[in-house]
């Protein structure tokens, strides 16, 4: 499997390395069982490093024009979306990689990539719980407010931030096996225990 990872000037740093994290992991747990590896990459507009949401730059894999086919795309939020869904040279990729992907996905604000791209419209989408409102009145999709991540057919989006963790975990595991999705969750060591678990009385 190819996992393109979308980078674009303010995309949120743990919305895209979250599940890099998990797609490398599972790699490494395929390579030694034997297994062929996958193939992640982060692909971008220019060949430029990428100012992401809180400073960190990243030099882009591959660009628009040069990576290999892409069966599993992802997209992060961030800031940064509220501009990229103006842009058009990312949404015609975004439009045209979509159309031969295995899957489509999206964490965080990038609902609004893959609702302004084509995607995401008439799907059930999960979104930041800030931006469930926006993203319900740009119409043509459901949001859902209570799930951290939605399959709706090949597009499966998720929340803010970690809960692309949960949503790449849960896809690795439709991917290959849940067997295997254990696995990669034990060697990252992903056990959330939050110190301050109750947001809502915070």
């Amino acid at each position: 499997m190819n996992y393109g990872v979308l980078i674009f000037d303010g995309a949120e740093e743990l919305d895209f390395v979250g599940p890099w994290e998990v797609l490398t992991a599972s790699t490494m747990v395929r390579e030694g069982q034997g297994e062929p590896a996958d193939n992640v990459f982060t692909v971008a507009e220019s060949a430029e490093p990428v100012r992401c949401n809180k400073g960190m730059r990243v030099v882009p894999d591959y660009t628009f024009a040069d990576h290999p086919h892409i069966d599993v795309v992802v997209v992060p939020g961030g800031n940064g979306t509220r501009t990229e869904v103006n842009n058009a040279v990312l949404m015609d990729w975004l439009t045209s990689v979509s159309a031969t992907a295995t899957w489509v996905t999206s964490i965080c604000t990038g609902s609004l990539l893959l609702h302004g791209a084509g995607p995401g419209q008439g799907k059930k989408l999960a979104t930041h719980w800030g931006f469930e409102d926006q993203l319900e009145a740009r119409g043509n999709c459901t949001v859902v407010r209570d799930q951290r991540w939605v399959v709706d057919g090949n597009v499966v989006s998720s929340q803010g931030v970690s809960a692309g963790i949960d949503m790449t975990l849960w896809l690795i595991g439709e991917i290959h096996s849940p067997k295997h999705a254990r696995e990669t969750q034990r060697y990252i060591q992903y056990e959330p225990a939050p110190p301050y678990a109750d947001v809502a009385a915070s």
